[in-house]
């Protein structure tokens, strides 16, 4: 709620410019609080959007909502990001493995629309069971790899806050 009323009082003072292009020093002890409180909250991301989103919010770009929209989204981007880099270091998925750098003509028994078809993921949200059977070398564990790391970053998504889906 603090935000939400910084923000409206931000609004109130209509931002207005000095004559030496500063902000009124009341506005920079409102944004000097917003800085304090986004340190205090270990929201870095948003402490260094917040001087281009107060650009936007002052040449009447955004509104004072989505002002505090866009300071999450960054920090949320900022955190979603590092969530996955640490869950894919943690699961041990290195180096790297996707099914575009799969070579299927090593293993041309594998049915490449059966993989292109669990790269979908829909056996997922079905809740079934895949596996992997062959000999070793075959590239088992490159396209189970390949598959977790499409699982941990959704397309078109995977650093996009809840509340915009």
């Amino acid at each position: 709620m603090l935000v939400v009323e910084t923000i409206a009082k931000m609004r109130r003072l209509s931002l207005v410019q000095g004559t030496s292009g500063g902000r009124e020093p009341a506005m920079t002890e409102v944004l000097d609080r917003i800085r304090g409180a986004l340190v205090g909250l270990k929201m870095p991301r948003a402490l260094e959007a917040l001087d281009h989103t107060m650009q936007q919010l002052e040449k009447g770009e955004i509104t004072g909502i989505e002002a505090i929209d866009a300071l999450l989204a960054e920090e949320y981007a900022t955190r979603e990001t590092r969530r996955i880099d640490v869950a894919l270091l943690t699961a041990k998925l290195l180096p790297a493995k996707t099914l575009e750098s799969f070579d299927f003509s090593f293993q041309p028994s594998l049915d490449r629309e059966r993989i292109a078809a669990l790269a979908q993921l829909d056996f997922i949200r079905r809740a079934e069971v895949v596996h992997f059977l062959g000999p070793p070398g075959t590239g088992k564990s490159h396209l189970a790899t390949a598959l977790a790391s499409r699982r941990s970053k959704p397309a078109g998504r995977s650093t996009e806050p809840p509340w915009r889906i």
